[in-house]
């Protein structure tokens, strides 16, 4: 595994998967408010047949990662999109949205979508940079006091 941080598919059989997925958990923990990160889950979402995580290691460390699913054959989601502190605003969160982008449009899906804390700025920004736009904000959905702006990005279907 590269040290140069280039974007990697994490495949179910590897030998690095639970190293992987472990530093995965521990930056979940880290960066998403305790109500929402997906850390008890983690495994069992990768496992499924329809998801895929795809993380950028630079000198043995993961700093970043994207989790998505394609829960029908015409959309696709992306779930989880994060880059450690001291790694953003270095392009690593474009090189793995554009790289889950792609993964997903092998399926030919028609939409992608992705719930985003409006507060979150640089996020959203980035998220509209590559073309998706708010189509709702859901109240409550982190939590009680937490909404989320709802963004899809729609394909051609020729």
């Amino acid at each position: 595994m590269g040290s140069n941080g280039a974007v990697t598919e994490l495949q179910r059989n590897s030998t690095n998967w639970t190293n992987v997925v472990d530093e995965i958990v521990k930056m979940e923990k880290k960066i998403f408010p305790k109500h929402e990160p997906l850390a008890r889950s983690f495994d069992e979402e990768l496992k499924k047949k329809n998801s895929g995580l795809l993380y950028i290691q630079i000198h043995g460390q993961v700093v970043g990662y994207v989790m998505y699913a394609w829960p029908t054959s015409l959309s696709a989601s992306i779930t989880k999109l994060a880059v450690k502190e001291n790694y953003r605003g270095q392009g690593h969160g474009e090189a793995l949205l554009e790289a889950a982008i792609k993964k997903c449009r092998t399926r030919t899906v028609l939409r992608i979508t992705l719930h985003v804390d409006p507060f979150r700025t640089p996020a959203v920004n980035l998220y509209k940079k590559f073309g998706f736009q708010v189509d709702a904000l859901i109240q409550g959905y982190y939590s009680a006091d937490r909404p989320a702006y709802r963004m899809y990005m729609d394909f051609d279907s020729n």
